[in-house]
């Protein structure tokens, strides 16, 4: 397979050492249990495939991307009790990336985008001081999945290895998913204060107090086509973005 000139991980010093890009692109991930079918990287998984095709829909259209290497780890506080959930304190991954950035900022690769695929990572705050600290840098955050809310073909509502992600791991690795005989049905427990459920009040999750399978959402309704739509229509979204970011002129943001 010939190498993508957008990803990292596959260029080569020969072909980066005259090279200059318009855009950083981290997509960082968790490692946790997706109910009993999916595996531990899945949010690693939707990560890269994700971020790759958004930023060669960019490259595709001239603008010049490079996509970093996936962090592996993110925010798990609420799943202590859950064996190898790998938690990254918020306070580690402010300095991963005040690292990260020291290196683009030095070598004048002056725009990031977070492509945050782990619903348990909340970069807003780190953002916010490292602006501070690198006003030269643009920093910003996106979430690929909140861009299509609730598309009228996922049917069953969910937020962690529900029908929306076993459908896209479906497309992505089918080979990582169990048999549907050891789906678990992903129920989940609300809290009893109201407010909590309503989204204008925040605790965090305990999450094996709240599921049984670590899964909240029913699965069994995922297929590979749903997984594939969802591909596409994240994707064409997440690459319009990029682009727009790679051709931004970040002195004249404002309309």
């Amino acid at each position: 397979m010939a190498s993508r000139p957008y990803i990292l991980t596959e260029t080569h010093w020969l072909c980066l050492k005259d090279a200059i890009f318009d855009l950083a692109i981290l997509p960082w991930g968790a490692t946790e249990a997706h109910n009993y079918h999916l595996p531990y990287g899945t949010d690693i998984f939707e990560a890269d495939f994700l971020a790759a095709e958004a930023a060669k829909q960019a490259w595709d259209r001239g603008a010049k991307p490079i996509v970093l290497p996936t962090i592996p780890f993110g925010v798990n506080t609420g799943q202590s009790d859950i064996y190898l959930d790998i938690n990254l304190n918020p306070s580690t991954q402010m300095a991963i990336l005040r690292d990260v950035i020291t290196v683009l900022n030095r070598q004048g690769l002056r725009k990031l985008l977070i492509f945050n695929s782990h619903g348990g990572n909340n970069f807003k705050a780190l953002v916010r001081e490292l602006g501070l600290e690198f006003p030269e840098m643009f920093l910003c955050v996106s979430h690929w999945f909140k861009v299509l809310h609730d598309p009228e073909y996922i049917e069953e509502k969910g937020d962690h290895a529900d029908e929306r992600e076993t459908s896209l791991m479906l497309y992505f690795r089918p080979d990582l998913v169990l048999d549907r005989n050891t789906w678990g049905k992903g129920k989940s427990k609300n809290f009893r204060i109201k407010a909590f459920s309503e989204g204008w009040a925040w605790a965090e999750r305990r999450w094996s107090e709240i599921s049984e399978d670590t899964g909240v959402g029913d699965p069994y309704k995922s297929t590979v086509e749903k997984g594939e739509r969802l591909f596409r229509e994240v994707s064409a979204k997440m690459g319009e973005l990029v682009y727009e970011l790679c051709k931004a002129d970040t002195d004249d943001l404002y309309a």
